[in-house]
């Protein structure tokens, strides 16, 4: 089960479940509620009716009283009264009368009238002067036929009790309430876990897209590229971020190293081999010219090694970064800067090179390491064109990125050789020269890879190479 469904999963069942015993505790508070406010309301009416059934009782007109009188006519025609949704169309409430021994003198519904009520416990504590109260079912089998019954003390002038006053209602009338109060807290709940299903779905998206960030910055590494460290939105993520990036650092850092002194070991055994078979040939005390030939191959051999060692020292420092100062740079000054330092060496091998460079266009990098780049690009052209030969350089400015074409017209390059061409100490023979360090196309790479742009060689249509520098235009 992948993590981001566990992590909704869990987070759902907590809410749920939260949501269960808060919904439960509301919808069991529902029923109790509704009845205490009921019973407060009743405990009011049978105080006020039980004001006008003393009158009632004291003018000794208790069956055409106050009381019957209303009873009589209220029930006369419907109430229709809408409250919240439910009609209301005739009055609930039952109220009986007792004398001060807890017999029934009134009864608005007729059935009680004449029986004795002193036991119950409506009338049997409120003529002893306490709240007097009950509960009874009609049917005992039948918990919906539950009636609730409050009674009042009827009081003479005097303050001694003469009667009780109950007013009774039906729980079952409270249903409709209770019900809609019920199937709302239902609706709430849904709406919750619903809400919680979004939310959790959104902070699962958040937390897969950060994993996902982090997967393929770990990918690009693990391919040997040099990823921009990917912006987390929490403290905890961007610490892990920022321990994979030492990490990467760390182990490309001896991985570098690794590599860095077995490449210098291999390419160093050459012209000390040279250099070492040269010293032991001068030993032997060689005629002059003889001696002069191997002194000057030992000159050649040194030259290729301060060359190797100064080359290996500028790859380093731009593979690792350091010293990088990020500025606004115009490349078209940067290229007639390059084709101006080559000049000479240009003329003199009756080269004939053409450029058109559009209009100064500006990137944010490092013009000493572009000029270098550039420097090498045109090297390694003029080491492949011969004499006589051409070479163009173009520069122009193709949907938000900078391209330039450095093309030579030598022999071109082995198809076996264009995927190879950028590794490290990979050279191929020049015509008129031995094989150089190897370093320059290198370079030029990760100067591209610094300034997150690209290059490729490719062989042209009418023949030799070209060299694509491609690198994004820094917005105004």
């Amino acid at each position: 089960m992948r993590i981001g469904f566990r992590l909704l999963l869990g987070f759902f069942m907590i809410v749920a479940v939260a949501a269960y015993f808060v919904m439960n505790i509301f919808v069991q508070e529902v029923k109790p509620g509704v009845r205490r406010a009921t019973e407060g309301m009743m405990v009011d009416t049978a105080n006020l009716l039980a004001q006008i059934a003393e009158q009632d009782i004291r003018n000794r007109n208790l069956s055409q009283g106050h009381i019957a009188q209303a009873f009589f006519d209220i029930n006369r025609t419907p109430i229709g009264a809408q409250i919240d949704h439910i009609v209301k169309n005739r009055m609930e409430y039952r109220v009986y009368i007792t004398d001060s021994k807890g017999k029934v003198i009134f009864d608005s519904s007729g059935e009680a009238l004449g029986q004795d009520y002193s036991r119950w416990n409506d009338v049997y504590l409120t003529l002893r002067g306490k709240y007097g109260a009950r509960s009874t079912r009609l049917d005992p089998e039948d918990e919906s036929t539950s009636v609730m019954y409050v009674a009042a003390p009827i009081k003479s002038s005097d303050g001694k009790i003469i009667g009780s006053l109950t007013v009774s209602k039906p729980n079952q009338t409270m249903q409709p309430v209770i019900r809609r109060s019920e199937r709302r807290m239902e609706i709430a709940g849904g709406i919750l876990l619903g809400i919680a299903l979004v939310i959790g779905a959104g902070f699962v998206w958040w937390i897969n897209r950060s994993i996902s960030r982090l997967v393929r910055y770990a990918s690009e590494v693990a391919d040997g590229n040099a990823p921009t460290l990917p912006k987390m939105d929490s403290p905890e993520l961007s610490s892990l971020a920022r321990a994979l990036e030492s990490m990467r650092i760390k182990l490309e850092g001896k991985d570098y190293i690794e590599k860095y002194v077995h490449t210098l070991t291999h390419e160093l055994k050459s012209p000390l081999a040279a250099i070492r078979g040269a010293a032991e040939i001068l030993q032997e005390m060689p005629p002059k010219p003889v001696a002069l030939r191997f002194i000057s191959n030992i000159q050649q051999q040194n030259e290729r090694l301060q060359l190797l060692v100064d080359r290996m020292l500028q790859q380093a420092q731009v593979e690792s970064r350091i010293r990088q100062e990020l500025a606004p740079v115009d490349l078209a000054e940067v290229l007639h800067s390059v084709i101006a330092a080559k000049e000479a060496q240009i003329t003199h091998r009756k080269i004939q090179l053409t450029s058109q460079i559009d209009a100064p266009v500006s990137v944010r990098g490092d013009k000493l390491l572009l000029e270098q780049a550039f420097s090498n690009l045109l090297d390694n052209a003029l080491d492949f064109t011969p004499e006589g030969g051409e070479i163009s350089i173009s520069g122009e400015f193709i949907d938000k990125h900078y391209r330039i074409i450095v093309a030579d017209s030598g022999p071109g390059m082995p198809e076996y050789a264009l995927d190879k061409v950028f590794d490290r100490f990979y050279s191929l023979p020049r015509p008129d020269k031995e094989k150089s360090t190897g370093l320059g196309l290198s370079f030029v790479r990760e100067v591209a890879s610094i300034h997150q742009g690209t290059i490729r060689l490719v062989n042209g249509e009418q023949g030799g190479a070209k060299a694509i520098f491609i690198l994004p235009v820094k917005e105004k």
